[in-house]
């Protein structure tokens, strides 16, 4: 929603009488209650307490176009805007001017071409490895504990900074809850160009120079949109909506490679469909590949290849439908040796449960054709409701919610010997042989797992070892949905040939420290020599990894000062991992969901003097 209508449905909600006023709350009883209100500490959506820390503009957004359109079908704008209030005990809020920030005429200047050290999309290279070599990230071991904090760039009217940064040639491109991407000097944090998009922004982006040298990059919304738009300029290049589904989004970056742009899509009818009178569940997770030119469809497959058809009807008559669910959370793998792409899989939403949910899926690159599937956990089905008082539209085969939230990583040994590795929600990191039909090579636990990890978000590896972070998180028992500080956590450093712990890293307590849990969530990030894990605690730390021992540490979950005057602070820190290029390391910081201590920030630190 553009800011204009955004203030004109708060002008029209601040005009109400009281009478309406007071709606708000019979709306969010009969719409929102059963998922946030809940008493489970286990149930995945934000506490009213974590609502209460979004902005009026954020909880609208999400309510009238975003996330949670569908449970507010049917609403006016004054009724939607009765809710935002409420929830956040908020009007509408105003953001800093477009123009604060601005680089200077001087800085405006773009290279041609676009070159230079970089980190592209989510995982660094086509196979996701989240390991910068010593050439693109121009810091070494002896360094790390001399960063410093250099700009701080703040993200309006949001409480999470959940996609992770881009960066290129001294460039960097970053989306987020603000509905906009921002095109940055990666040195400075000053703003190049902004580029205003139909929904939030999760997903990392990925760059590309096209054949005819255009440079470009390509991105995904909440929406299910997948965008090119030009790197230089900021203009819009093409547009696609990659799936018709209400629940549909892209939560993965968009990978390129040779002409076509790949894309993984996930959704959010796993809350949607909890609903009593919701038809629970029709959405099937899929892979689409793109021409990166023109944003045509090339190909469309499926992660489960039947379309889901009536099943049975829920304890109120409301009829049910399955299979469904699988989605794509994560960016593609490519396997340019095999012309294969490799995806990993959510659980299934409904009965009956797919033999390629919290699965590894293999595609022919020209085709679309699945041509293997290895599954890591069968028979889990699973929707929000299944943690709530009525789960009229829990599968009734229930499973643990142990989906994959993570990217496969094609990783090539000392030895040659080929593997994809990937850690799963459920606690266990997998090895598999993508040479052999994805043939179990070993699998090692490293936590509980939960429906919120084991381990979560993102490794990362070398030819040696996958590096990985542990969630474990866990609430209070009390029903107060409050994190649990002394449960959860630790980082892992598996050998890649026998699947042995090498490396361990124990769980750093949180003592009083508030809305705080040991648990890393959030992706992990590899140079040589060092691994950088950031926590659920608003500490990001950078460990040996020879002998695991702590090098820097710092405590993001503060207040900043920001290059585009927007007012900011750090928090929880979930979903996307650092990013280093260049000398420099790039991180957000601030993860409202999961009664995570709210953020809004990028933050960019270099090397200091002695």
């Amino acid at each position: 929603m553009k800011l204009s209508a955004v203030i004109a449905v708060a002008l029209v909600w601040s005009c109400l009488p009281a009478t309406a006023q007071q709606g708000g709350d019979a709306l969010f009883t009969q719409r929102c209650a059963q998922c946030h209100d809940g008493g489970n500490a286990n149930v995945r959506a934000p506490s009213r307490a974590a609502l209460q820390s979004k902005s009026f503009d954020e909880v609208l957004g999400a309510i009238t176009t975003g996330p949670m359109a569908s449970f507010a079908q049917g609403l006016s704008n004054d009724e939607r805007a009765a809710i935002a209030s409420l929830v956040t005990g908020k009007a509408v809020s105003h953001a800093a001017t477009e123009t604060a920030g601005q680089c200077a005429q001087s800085e405006t200047g773009f290279p041609q071409p676009i070159d230079g050290p970089r980190w592209n999309g989510w995982g660094a290279d086509l196979n996701n490895s989240r390991f910068q070599p010593a050439a693109m990230a121009g810091l070494a071991p002896d360094q790390v504990p001399r960063l410093r904090l250099k700009w701080a760039f703040g993200f309006p009217n949001t409480s999470v900074a959940f996609a992770q940064p881009t960066v290129i040639g001294g460039l960097l491109f970053v989306g987020g809850g603000d509905r906009k991407v921002h095109a940055l000097d990666a040195k400075t944090g000053c703003t190049r160009w902004l580029f205003p998009t139909d929904a939030a922004v999760r997903a990392a982006i990925s760059f590309a120079t096209l054949d005819n040298g255009q440079p470009v990059i390509f991105f995904g919304d909440v929406l299910a949109n997948v965008y090119a738009v030009n790197a230089t300029s900021g203009t819009l290049i093409w547009k696609s909506r990659v799936d018709d589904h209400m629940a549909a989004r892209i939560t993965g970056a968009p990978v390129f490679y040779s002409g076509a742009v790949y894309v993984g899509v996930s959704s959010i009818e796993e809350a949607t469909g909890s609903r009593p009178t919701y038809q629970c569940c029709t959405f099937r997770g899929s892979v689409v590949a793109l021409k990166a030119d023109s944003g045509a469809q090339i190909w469309k497959t499926y992660t489960i290849a039947e379309a889901p058809h009536p099943t049975r009807t829920n304890a109120i008559g409301t009829q049910l439908f399955g299979p469904a669910g699988a989605s794509v959370w994560s960016a593609p793998t490519i396997d340019v040796a095999r012309k294969a792409l490799y995806v990993a899989t959510s659980n299934s939403y409904a009965d009956p449960a797919t033999d390629t949910s919290d699965a590894i899926l293999a595609f022919d690159l020209a085709t679309g054709r699945m041509l293997w599937h290895q599954q890591a956990t069968p028979k889990d089905s699973f929707v929000v409701a299944c943690f709530g008082t009525d789960q009229s539209n829990c599968p009734q085969d229930r499973g643990p919610d142990h989906d994959f939230g993570q990217s496969p990583i094609l990783v090539s040994l000392r030895s040659r010997q080929r593997m994809l590795v990937i850690g799963q929600k459920s606690g266990v990191v997998h090895a598999l042989d993508p040479d052999h039909e994805g043939k179990i090579l070993w699998q090692t636990r490293i936590g509980q797992g939960g429906p919120l990890g084991g381990t979560e978000w993102g490794s990362a590896a070398d030819q040696d070892r996958i590096y990985v972070a542990n969630s474990d998180v866990r609430f209070l028992r009390d029903g107060s949905r409050r994190l649990n500080s002394s449960e959860g956590g630790g980082l892992f450093g598996l050998d890649l040939a026998t699947g042995k712990i090498a490396m361990q890293v124990a769980p750093v307590a949180c003592g009083d420290r508030p809305q705080c849990s040991p648990a890393l969530s959030a992706a992990v990030t590899l140079i040589p020599g060092v691994v950088f894990s950031g926590g659920v605690s608003g500490f990001l730390r950078a460990y040996a990894t020879d002998d695991a021992r702590l090098l820097w540490e710092i405590d993001t979950a503060h207040d900043y000062t920001t290059v585009n005057g927007v007012a900011a602070r750090g928090g929880a820190m979930d979903g996307p991992g650092p990013v280093v290029v260049d000398g420099m390391l790039y991180v957000n910081s601030g993860y409202a969901q999961w009664s995570g201590l709210p953020g809004n920030v990028l933050l960019a630190f270099e090397v200091g003097n002695p």
